[in-house]
C-alpha cells in the first residue's frame, strides 16, 4: 500500500502502534498469569536469595528439558521487562532472579496478595 502524504503515514503508524499495544498487553497479562500458575513468585521467595534459571526450572512443577529452559527464560525476560522480577549476577557465569515489590504481591500466602485477582482476569 502506498501512502500519499505525511498525514496518512502518521495515521497508519498510529494505527499499527495501537494494534501492537493491544497485542503486547495481552502477552504481558498472560505471562503474568502463567508465572502465577507455575508458582514462580513463591518458588523464588522460598529460595531466599537470587535464583538461577536452571534452579528455577528444576523447582517448577513441569517437565525439565532444553525447550523448557528456553521458554522459562523468555517468560522471565517478559516479566523482568514488566517490572515483576529483577535480574542480578549470582556468580561469574550466571544471572539470577529476585522478587520486586510487585512480585511480592503475587505470593499466595501474603496478606496483600493479588493472586486471586490476577487469576480471575
Amino acid at each position: 500500500m502506498t501512502l500519499p502524504n505525511d498525514n496518512m503515514t502518521r495515521e497508519m503508524l498510529a494505527a499499527q502502534a495501537h494494534i501492537w499495544n493491544h497485542t503486547f498487553s495481552y502477552i504481558n497479562s498472560m505471562s503474568l498469569k502463567c508465572a502465577i500458575q507455575l508458582g514462580i513468585p513463591h518458588i523464588i521467595h522460598s529460595h531466599g536469595r537470587a535464583m538461577t534459571l536452571s534452579d528455577l526450572v528444576d523447582a517448577l512443577p513441569i517437565n525439565n528439558n532444553a525447550k523448557t529452559l528456553y521458554y522459562i527464560f523468555r517468560l522471565m525476560h517478559i516479566l523482568i521487562h514488566g517490572g515483576f522480577f529483577n535480574q542480578t549476577k549470582v556468580n561469574d557465569k550466571e544471572e539470577g532472579y529476585l522478587l520486586t515489590a510487585a512480585s511480592c504481591l503475587l505470593i499466595k500466602d501474603e496478606t496483600l496478595s493479588q493472586v486471586h485477582f490476577v487469576q480471575r482476569n
